[in-house]
């Protein structure tokens, strides 16, 4: 729906409750500065005296989506490895996640869960064939990305989100539409305990009126043809993880609030004074450029021609009366303005260093340097702040992907793929390039492998991804004669 407002009116009449509409306020600040396009910040008007003024649009950095993408980096990357003991069960899952395009929105929804503060997966079963009483099966295993603005808590305790609502905007022939999917718990009668079901409703949106329609009509829609009203899961685990940093929420005054904080929210001040000084440092060269001012006498020869270029704005023709004006005579005067670089680059990169270290990237991350922004890519060290940091968010990281994997392994059981192992074991090893320097750790097992400390085999397993018996296999001919 258009207005937000509008989806809590809703839920309302629904009978629903979910996280104080405000917080989605907040939301959408995060998102403008993540876009650097804030409202009467990032397009302003300047006084020009007499009642006059001028529309401007500041320049920015951009650093609060940078910040957001050096954090998605540092957390999933295509270092990160999901390592699943069962075989069967592993390429099951990594089938699900390829088709899914895991490496690329993986990523891409970590940098939102930085802007935003909260994502979500919400793993389902398409083309599945679902009977009258909302059982399911066949089909294939699918995944939607969620972002915090079409997530709405509906139950939780101690931040932990039990039922969720997500929303899902479409477009057909012109017309709104929104897709949105209800994930609750309720008892199964008769069993003393309780499962997830998953509740379908589609609004059409156009006009703002919220006007639900029936199942019929769903099926005159692309989008939603095929739509279950209801799939009863039978399960009491829930087809959606949430995923949030690890950090307090203080942008609500509900501490109980489960939804996450965008990584900037506590460094907008620092974020909205970097851009300040950028467009500063920017106006500089536009206000600070050379200008030649020439009386009116000198501009044309004796036949008229122009003597200087009139597409060369460097030059400024003066108003005729300007000597009976002027105390100064000069028919030429060049004007230099002094550049302020000096001041303005110091200004940047003291407050680079504070952003750096509000977001959790220690000091020194980023550098204004010949007019723009270098990141440092040192090796970083384990009781520095950035590593504090990476690990207190991997730590929540790692909760997720776990979940998400069990998520995927069992909606491909209720599709009815054999050979799946709900309780195989689930490692998720993060990428620590970072944190290890690759190079020198090489160079020191080649030493030790010189030295007789380290066996070829080892060398070769530990730096080209083998096994043990892979890289006996794979040394040179008389190496792999010898007998260990």
């Amino acid at each position: 729906m258009n207005n937000r407002m509008d989806i809590f009116s809703y839920f309302r009449n629904k009978g629903i409750d979910t996280v104080n509409p405000a917080f989605y306020r907040q939301i959408e600040i995060w998102r403008s500065w993540y876009n650097s396009n804030v409202k009467k910040f990032h397009r302003y008007k300047v006084y020009r005296g007499k009642g006059a003024s001028v529309n401007c649009l500041r320049h920015s950095l951009g650093m609060a989506k940078k910040v957001c993408e050096d954090m998605a980096d540092l957390l999933l990357n295509e270092h990160v490895a999901i390592t699943i003991a069962d075989p069967t069960t592993d390429t099951f899952v990594k089938a699900v996640l390829e088709a899914n395009t895991w490496e690329e929105l993986g990523n891409e929804f970590q940098e939102w869960k930085a802007a935003l503060g909260t994502v979500a997966y919400v793993v389902y079963i398409k083309d599945a064939t679902v009977d009258e009483a909302g059982n399911m099966t066949g089909g294939s295993v699918g995944i939607n990305y969620v972002e915090a603005s079409h997530i709405y808590p509906a139950s939780w305790q101690n931040k932990v989100i039990t039922e969720c609502i997500f929303t899902f905007p479409k477009t057909y022939k012109r017309k709104k539409y929104v897709h949105i999917q209800y994930h609750r718990l309720e008892n199964i009668p008769g069993e003393g305990r309780k499962q997830y079901v998953v509740e379908n409703t589609v609004v059409e949106n156009t006009t703002g009126a919220g006007n639900e329609l029936t199942p019929d009509q769903w099926e005159q829609i692309p989008e939603f043809s095929g739509l279950a009203g209801r799939i009863e899961t039978g399960s009491d685990q829930p087809l959606f993880v949430i995923d949030r940093l690890n950090m307090v929420n203080n942008a609500d005054e509900d501490s109980t609030n489960p939804m996450g904080v965008s990584l900037f929210a506590n460094a907008i001040d620092i974020v909205r004074k970097l851009d300040l000084e950028y467009d500063s440092y920017a106006n500089e060269f536009s206000l600070g450029r050379k200008r030649i001012f020439v009386a009116p006498e000198f501009l044309n020869n004796a036949d008229g021609s122009p003597v200087f270029d009139p597409d060369d704005t460097v030059f400024y023709e003066l108003p005729e009366d300007y000597f009976s004006q002027a105390k100064s005579k000069e028919a030429i005067r060049e004007v230099n303005m002094e550049l302020r670089i000096e001041e303005h680059s110091k200004a940047l990169n003291d407050d680079l260093n504070w952003l750096s270290l509000k977001c959790g990237f220690g000091t020194e991350r980023y550098k204004f340097e010949g007019g723009g922004v270098k990141t440092a890519t040192e090796v970083i060290s384990e009781n520095s702040d950035m590593y504090r940091s990476l690990t207190k968010h991997e730590l929540v990281l790692n909760r997720v992907l776990i979940q998400l994997v069990k998520t995927i392994i069992r909606a491909g059981i209720s599709a009815g793929i054999s050979g799946l192992d709900e309780n195989t074991d689930i490692v998720i090893g993060f990428d620590d390039s970072i944190i290890q320097d690759k190079e020198a750790e090489m160079q020191k097992d080649f030493q030790m492998l010189g030295a007789g400390i380290m066996r070829p085999d080892e060398f070769r397993a530990k730096w080209m991804g083998e096994t043990l018996e892979e890289a006996r296999k794979n040394l040179p001919t008389q190496e792999s004669e010898v007998i260990y």
